[in-house]
C-alpha cells in the first residue's frame, strides 16, 4: 500500500537499528526484522553458521556468489573472508541490487573487498575474468534461481573459472530442489558431494 518494498521496509530498519561498520550487528538486526516483522528469504542464522565454518576451513581469497538478493549472504561471506580476499556478488534484479548495494557498505564493505555485479548470471559468468578481474574462483555461493544451477556450474566450468579444489557451495538444492543439479555434481566425477542439512531460513 505504500509503494515500499519489503525489501526496502527491511533496509530502513536497518538504518535505524543496526551499528554502521559492524557486520555481525547488520545481520542480527536482519534476522530480527525477518523474526519479527516480514519474512525474507535470506540464508539466516541456522545455514549462515554452515556457511561460515565453511569458509574457516577453506580461507579463500577469490569468491563468488550467484544472487546477491537483499546482502545478507554477501555480508555473511564477507565477514569471513582472509585478509586480501574478495568477493563477487552478481544479482540480476536491479531492484535488489540497490538495497544490497547499501546493505553491503553500511555494514562497512567497500568496493575492493565486495564487487556488486547487477546483471543475469549467465550473462555475467563468460564476463568475470575480463571485465571484473577474476581469475578462477575458489569459493561459489549458489543462492539464485535453482534452475540456473547446473547451467551456471558448467558455465563456471566452460569458461575455467573454478581453481583447483574449488568449494561450491548451492543453497536450497533439497527445497524447493534442484535436481538436476544435484545429479550432475553426484555422478559427474568432478566433485565430492555432502548434504548439509538444514531447515528453512526463519
Amino acid at each position: 500500500l505504500t509503494g515500499v518494498s519489503r525489501e526496502q521496509r527491511a533496509f530502513q530498519y536497518l538504518l535505524a537499528h543496526a551499528i554502521p561498520g559492524d557486520p555481525r550487528h547488520v545481520l542480527q538486526t536482519f534476522d530480527q526484522w525477518c523474526y519479527r516483522r516480514e519474512h525474507l528469504s535470506s540464508v539466516g542464522p541456522v545455514k549462515g553458521r554452515i556457511v561460515e565454518r565453511l569458509l574457516y576451513e577453506r580461507a579463500p581469497l577469490r569468491v563468488l556468489e550467484l544472487g546477491t538478493y537483499c546482502g545478507y549472504g554477501t555480508v555473511l561471506l564477507a565477514q569471513g573472508l582472509p585478509a586480501g580476499a574478495r568477493l563477487y556478488t552478481v544479482e540480476a534484479d536491479p531492484r535488489h541490487a540497490a538495497v544490497a548495494e547499501k546493505v553491503i557498505r553500511l555494514a562497512g564493505f567497500q568496493e575492493q573487498t565486495v564487487e556488486l555485479i547487477v546483471g543475469r548470471s549467465e550473462e555475467v559468468i563468460p564476463r568475470l575474468r575480463e571485465q571484473h578481474g577474476l581469475p578462477k574462483a575458489d569459493f561459489v555461493f549458489m543462492d539464485h534461481r535453482k534452475r540456473c544451477y547446473l547451467r551456471d556450474l558448467q558455465l563456471l566450468e566452460s569458461h575455467r573459472l573454478l581453481a583447483e579444489g574449488a568449494t561450491v557451495l548451492a543453497d536450497n538444492v533439497l527445497f524447493p530442489g534442484a535436481p538436476r543439479f544435484l545429479q550432475y555434481a553426484k555422478t559427474c566425477g568432478k566433485y565430492r558431494c555432502k548434504v548439509h542439512r538444514a531447515s528453512l531460513e526463519y
